[in-house]
């Protein structure tokens, strides 16, 4: 049977029939037979139905379980059966598309009546993008209530007929009635004044017992580490550059001293690294030779010294143990990457998410101005933060205002969106020193850059000195003889 067909039969209808009342022997009329259509819409349930798929069971499914969306919240008897289906299938961590979704109706016996997978197809194939999912959403979740309501309403009237018992017992079970539709009206997100002055002060207590000491993630920079004390869980850490300063090899670096604690009381933090602009086997190569501190033209060149080698071997042998993941995937949406973190988090608990860089991911919507992408883009990886509780380090790229008026960056120069600016906890921008001279810095300009602390919500700003070695893709505390 066809969706349309099986839609089609099921033109659901109530009555509000008269009620008898018992008491007198008497017939009273609630009103007069009525037949009316309860509150649904077919298109909106399609297209939020299309957008789980499409998306693959992902970010659209994350936000309707968020918003308490159930199978019952669909009126149509076929489309609670695909969403049932989609969310069996995301409980045992199977991919979610036409064919799975068809395979699972099917093993249950209830291909027929939802149409199979060309009623899927069919489905799907209406939209083009999810961009609307949430209004979809909302529309859907709307007529649900109404139609609680509407039961809940009718029974009431029923009851209120029938009624003897404790007119303030019945009044309270009425008033609980619908305070429970209310509930599920809105998520809940409100905490108590008294659960959050108890976590501040257990957050007191922690920092005094450290004294001093780091509270997040460490970068492995000791005048970094001393003004944040580390990357904290749910803070978005923004580090902008122009290119070729160094913002990936500084990166990496903070996930290598993520993931190789140098102290041995310390546990190995599990970081995920999204890769926007080279393979996975670049940042691999990267990593290598910084470890091992070995140049990498001298790969390029084919020049081989034994001791490097044996740096290298020895290098990979420790990375290989150490809790990272690189997902190297282009062109993809921030709902996409949400979708990722969310599952690899599920798999593999993080303690710190590096994007690398944030021009390169694409909004929902092409059709929006680039600056509402990238505002859309911020928001979705501070939602991220707060959602994993992971502090997550975002790329960014500078405009050339600064090297057009020959000075260090600033917040301002932060390219396409103020959002950047005001989303993000942390900002650090990353810069050659200021030169006395005309000369222009090159990229083999060994020695100094500039790390400025732009932003910081819960901390000092300011600015720190740090060592690089492009050769090595490596950054060093900064001290006079390394100069």
């Amino acid at each position: 049977m066809a969706m349309s067909e099986a839609v089609s039969t099921v033109a659901g209808k109530t009555r509000f029939a008269a009620t008898r009342n018992r008491e007198n022997g008497s017939v009273s009329s609630v009103g007069a037979m009525l037949e009316r259509v309860m509150p649904h819409n077919q298109d909106a349930e399609e297209g939020l139905l299309a957008c789980c798929i499409f998306d693959g069971g992902q970010e659209v499914l994350a936000t309707c379980l968020e918003a308490k969306i159930a199978p019952e919240s669909f009126f149509v008897p076929t489309h609670q059966a695909i969403f049932e289906a989609i969310l069996k299938l995301h409980d045992a961590g199977t991919a979610i598309d036409e064919i799975t979704l068809a395979d699972n109706l099917s093993s249950r016996g209830k291909a027929e009546e939802t149409g199979g997978y060309g009623a899927l197809t069919r489905l799907t194939s209406r939209i083009e993008t999810t961009a609307h999912a949430r209004f979809w959403m909302e529309i859907v979740r709307e007529k649900y209530l109404l139609r609680r309501l509407i039961r809940t309403s009718t029974s009431v009237v029923d009851r209120c007929f029938r009624q003897q018992g404790e007119l303030e017992q019945f009044l309270e079970e009425v008033e609980q009635e619908v305070f429970l539709i209310s509930q599920d009206r809105v998520t809940d997100s409100a905490v108590s004044i008294k659960e959050s002055i108890d976590s501040a002060v257990n957050l007191i207590q922690a920092m005094l017992q450290r004294r001093g000491e780091l509270s997040g993630v460490p970068t492995g920079f000791v005048d970094l580490d001393r003004l944040t004390l580390g990357f904290h869980a749910q803070e978005v850490i923004v580090l902008a550059a122009r290119p070729s300063v160094g913002k990936t090899a500084l990166a990496t670096n903070i996930a290598q001293a993520a993931i190789l604690p140098k102290e041995a009381q310390r546990e190995p933090i599990p970081t995920l690294i999204f890769e926007l602009e080279m393979s996975a086997e670049q940042l691999a190569l990267r990593l290598l030779c910084s470890h091992a501190r070995v140049n990498m033209m001298h790969l390029s060149d084919g020049f081989r010294r034994k001791e490097e080698e044996r740096r290298l071997a020895q290098s990979a042998k420790v990375l290989k143990q150490g809790p990272l993941w690189i997902d190297d995937s282009g062109n993809i949406t921030i709902l996409e990457l949400r979708a990722k973190a969310r599952r690899m988090h599920a798999r593999h608990p993080l303690g710190l998410v590096i994007i690398d860089y944030l021009q390169l991911l694409s909004g929902t919507d092409a059709r929006v101005g680039r600056e509402q992408q990238i505002a859309e883009i911020s928001r979705g990886i501070k939602a991220m933060a707060k959602e994993l509780k992971v502090p997550v380090l975002v790329l960014s790229q500078l405009n050339r205002e600064s090297e057009r008026e020959r000075r260090q960056p600033r917040l301002s120069d932060l390219r396409e969106s103020g959002a950047i600016e005001q989303d993000a906890d942390v900002v650090l921008l990353l810069a050659r020193p200021p030169r006395s001279d005309d000369k222009t810095a090159s990229v083999e300009d060994v020695g100094e850059r500039d790390l400025i602390i732009a932003k910081q919500r819960n901390g000092p700003v300011g600015s720190i000195r740090l060592t690089f070695i492009p050769e090595q893709t490596r950054f060093e505390n900064y001290t006079q003889q390394a100069n």
